[in-house]
């Protein structure tokens, strides 16, 4: 199955739902920090979700709990660059454990990872949008009840295809 994305939609099978991406568009992703969603083909590499918030999230492809201590780090100054880390953790980072629901499933694309490039870039996902749709650092954003429905879909074959 592959997954496609542009600037208004994510489309997959026959289904075509309304998405946010990053506030500078889709485009070459040039650093850390750019605002721009990074044109290409990617595959998911996991499912991160939080537990309490989320119950019977049916996938073929590996999913964590995301737990208090988690966060991702998004400083090229770590040895842990564009990675999942735990708090404390002493560099620049993005806490994903929030109050606020944006990050209650997160499908982690494997952009910049194989082999990761300092301050090309880190924490592509594709999570939940908020109520407005509003643009993302980078990150493609849709309806929660669309993100259930699609991780039905998605497998370690699934192509995510963003232009």
């Amino acid at each position: 199955m592959h997954i496609y994305i542009n600037k208004k939609y994510l489309t997959y099978q026959n289904n075509k739902v309304k998405c946010a991406v990053g506030k500078k568009g889709i485009g070459k992703k040039e650093k850390e920090g750019d605002q721009i969603t990074p044109r290409g083909i990617f595959k998911i590499k996991n499912i991160l979700y939080r537990k309490d918030k989320i119950n019977n999230l049916e996938s073929k492809i590996k999913k964590t709990t995301i737990r208090k201590n988690m966060g991702w780090c998004d400083d090229p100054y770590s040895k842990n660059y564009n990675k999942l880390i735990k708090f404390p953790f002493k560099y620049r980072s993005e806490k994903l454990y929030r109050s606020k629901n944006i990050y209650d499933i997160i499908l982690v694309l494997n952009f910049n990872m194989n082999p990761i490039k300092k301050n090309k870039g880190s924490a592509i996902f594709i999570h939940i949008a908020n109520n407005e749709f509003s643009p993302t650092k980078g990150c493609i954003a849709i309806k929660k009840k669309e993100l259930r429905k699609l991780i039905r879909h998605v497998n370690k074959k699934t192509k995510v295809i963003i232009s």
